[in-house]
């Protein structure tokens, strides 16, 4: 059965949009496996993306748990960052080793600050635009915060900032007075941190946010690895459902690589007679050219065809056509065409000569 892999920065809606896929497709008596950070570590840790030993290490962990889950009777969600498209053409070669249709969901959080496609006209970073200011003493909620806190003083600085205000539309009031990053969990709408813990209460830090953004590699349609490709702005937009079950269920395959196939069977014998056959009709051809004359038919041992003889043939021409039947006829090993390796190699070489 299909992959479905979701693709996109944190706090886009992705572990949402996978659950509320799950579910529908639960509700229609599908299994469904879900593959995320969370079930590969225990428990989601955001810190793993900021070392590169252990992200590879969860990647090969997320890999192995696709392809163990990969079957012709379930359906696999991969929800996680997936954000390098070597990782996605992985994943792409899993399900096509599989014979299992693919299709990818790529999240974007509104504002455009998931780098590819613009969304709209908005900075591509978490702070370049967020205004702070330092109070010593401010009481929130009753509790005092420690001097030299940096806090947002109108609720209109998280829309600017949520929406891809310019810097200029924030009161001067509200400019930056100290170079401390603010706390993302300020700046993320609730329905965000909401489809955030839906699967896990993982922080991703400002400056791990903005590492991930200039690193991440987006989507596109024109890489086969990428399509079918489902683009989703924010929470608001439906699920393109009818269109990820065509993808999924009516789509056909992509054909396996022949060298990720198992060849088939063959007798011990077949390689020594393919061999011994070969090097017989070189043999004849060359002992017959001694005395033809261009135009003549000749008759080599273990054939019943002819080969037309046009001109003087070199052993080492000779041997490397036959060398490329041999490397053909191996990976398509065939112990009824036995009788017949003689007349194959025949034509073989009359096609290759002419």
């Amino acid at each position: 059965m299909p992959l479905v892999v979701f693709c996109g920065l944190p706090y886009s809606g992705k572990s949402r949009r996978a659950e509320e896929l799950r579910g529908v497709l639960a509700a229609e008596g599908r299994a469904v496996y879900v593959v995320n950070d969370a079930a590969v570590l225990g428990a989601e840790d955001a810190t793993v993306y900021g070392d590169s030993a252990r992200e590879k290490a969860l990647r090969g962990a997320l890999r192995a748990a696709v392809e163990r889950r990969l079957s012709r009777h379930d359906v696999v969600i991969l929800d996680s960052l997936n954000y390098i498209k070597g990782f996605r053409y992985e994943l792409y070669c899993l399900a096509r080793a599989a014979r299992t249709p693919l299709c990818l969901v790529y999240c974007v959080r509104p504002g455009g600050l998931s780098r590819g496609p613009r969304v709209a006209d908005a900075e591509d970073n978490w702070s370049r635009n967020v205004s702070v200011s330092r109070q010593p003493l401010i009481e929130e909620e009753g509790r005092p915060l420690a001097a030299g806190t940096p806090v947002l003083r109108e609720a209109q600085t998280v829309d600017c900032v949520l929406n891809g205000s310019a810097g200029a539309d924030v009161p001067k009031e509200l400019e930056q007075e100290e170079t401390r990053a603010p706390d993302l969990r300020a700046l993320v709408p609730p329905e965000f941190e909401k489809s955030a813990k839906h699967v896990s209460s993982a922080f991703y830090p400002t400056e791990l946010l903005e590492a991930l953004t200039l690193r991440f590699e987006a989507p596109d349609s024109r890489n086969r690895w990428d399509r079918p490709l489902f683009t989703l702005v924010g929470l608001e937009e439906p699920l393109p459902l009818a269109e990820i079950r065509a993808a999924l269920f009516e789509n056909r395959a992509p054909p396996p690589h022949q060298s990720t196939q198992s060849q088939p069977l063959a007798s011990g014998s077949f390689l020594h007679q393919l061999d011994q056959v070969t090097s017989q009709v070189l043999a004849g051809l060359m002992e017959a050219q001694k005395s033809a004359v261009p135009g003549d038919l000749l008759k080599l041992p273990g054939t019943t065809e002819h080969l037309r003889f046009t001109r003087a043939l070199t052993m080492a021409e000779l041997s490397r056509l036959r060398r490329q039947f041999i490397s053909y006829t191996k990976m398509h090993p065939n112990n009824e065409n036995l009788p017949q390796l003689a007349n194959m190699f025949l034509q073989y070489l009359s096609q290759s000569l002419h």
